[in-house]
């Protein structure tokens, strides 16, 4: 919208493009910083709003397998929960304002924000207003099937010809292997796996949000550098044009998710819920796909990484041995289990989180 507006003045869009860096007609660091912004301001005002209309139908219910979990996690109970919708709608509305709606990137990664965050609010209506535990693993596997599919197609149609764009890059040594059509289905595999395991990691106050900021804050940083051609050559990664939209939706994300720490930190306010873990996953593995990271998503985003093989691992050792791995999975569950106050978990968890996005963006100049 700001960009369209800009844009109808020729005589300032020459000034403006006289100025310009990367592919960006206009300041994109500077959009960039106002949709994060933006974004913060805005679930700040929609938080307790969103919060009121959320406690009067919508509270957690703690109702998990392990009855130790339920008794540590009971003051839980009742707390307002899909809080990913508001912080959905401010990141939504930021990129709308911000970001170039010309730019196929642009509007896949919207696609893939609107139709994870429905998948993900059905699957918390249905927990809350019913018996069951929300959508049964077929039925929201394929609908994050179906998600992943389209965007990652039209991923594959508009970088298919371009070096590198559809290859499995090596940060270190810079090494690529030529995925061609196979990329669809690897693409599938990391939004899909991403998005599930941002949801894993959502189960103490601010823990999932503090990590996505770290993560998302590495993302954004790298989608810029990936969309400007000098430094792409420069630092001798993937130039993928148009690239550097993506850094307006990931940017109001960060920003979202600072202004939701504000209600989710401890003691929590307000859950995010399905309808925010699905979309954040999946914004992050759709811009480590388009700028061909998925090495770094690994690195980046190496907390949830953890936890999703914490489960795996966990239920692989129980039928193998008959005997648990660690106390209790996802891995945050662990600490809990063994009498870790939980800011003291979330807070170690932040830690390693921003230490490993710092570790990712600096393998970039380790070739």
């Amino acid at each position: 919208m700001f960009l369209w507006f800009v844009q109808s003045f020729s005589s300032l869009l020459e000034e403006l493009e006289s100025r310009t860096t990367g592919d960006s007609h206009v300041y994109l660091t500077a959009r960039t910083a106002a949709a994060s912004f933006s974004a913060f301001l805005l679930a700040l005002v929609l938080g307790p709003i969103a919060i009121r209309l959320l406690k009067a139908r919508f509270r957690e219910r703690v109702h998990s397998d392990s009855e130790r979990l339920n008794e540590l996690q009971a003051d839980k109970n009742n707390t307002p929960t899909m809080g990913g919708l508001f912080v959905m709608a401010a990141v939504l509305l930021s990129s709308l304002i911000w970001a170039d709606l010309s730019s196929r990137y642009v509007l896949t990664g919207i696609f893939v924000l609107v139709s994870l965050t429905g998948l993900g609010a059905l699957d918390d209506w249905i927990k809350l207003v019913t018996t069951r535990k929300g959508l049964t693993v077929r039925q929201k596997l394929s609908g994050q099937l179906f998600v992943a599919s389209v965007a990652v197609v039209l991923i594959w149609l508009e970088q298919r010809h371009q070096t590198f764009g559809t290859s499995l890059v090596w940060p270190l040594g810079n090494a690529a292997i030529a995925l061609g059509p196979w990329f669809i289905g690897w693409g599938i595999l990391v939004l899909v796996g991403t998005s599930n395991a941002v949801n894993l990691t959502d189960g103490l106050d601010g823990l999932a949000t503090g990590c996505t900021i770290f993560a998302g804050s590495a993302f954004v940083a790298l989608t810029y550098l990936c969309g400007h051609r000098v430094m792409a050559d420069y630092l001798m990664i993937p130039y993928i044009s148009g690239a550097g939209e993506l850094t307006i939706i990931l940017g109001a994300m960060v920003g979202a998710m600072l202004g939701f720490l504000w209600f989710n930190c401890y003691p929590a306010q307000v859950f995010m819920g399905d309808a925010g873990s699905l979309p954040i996953g999946g914004l992050l593995a759709l811009s480590a796909l388009i700028i061909r990271q998925e090495a770094l998503l690994v690195i980046v985003g190496g907390i949830f990484v953890l936890e999703t093989l914490s489960v795996i691992f966990q239920v692989a050792w129980f039928h193998l041995t008959g005997r648990r791995l660690i106390l209790c999975s996802p891995l945050h569950n662990h600490f809990l289990f063994r009498g870790d106050h939980e800011i003291k978990i979330v807070t170690r968890f932040w830690i390693g989180s921003a230490l490993l996005a710092i570790v990712g963006i600096a393998s970039l100049k380790l070739h």
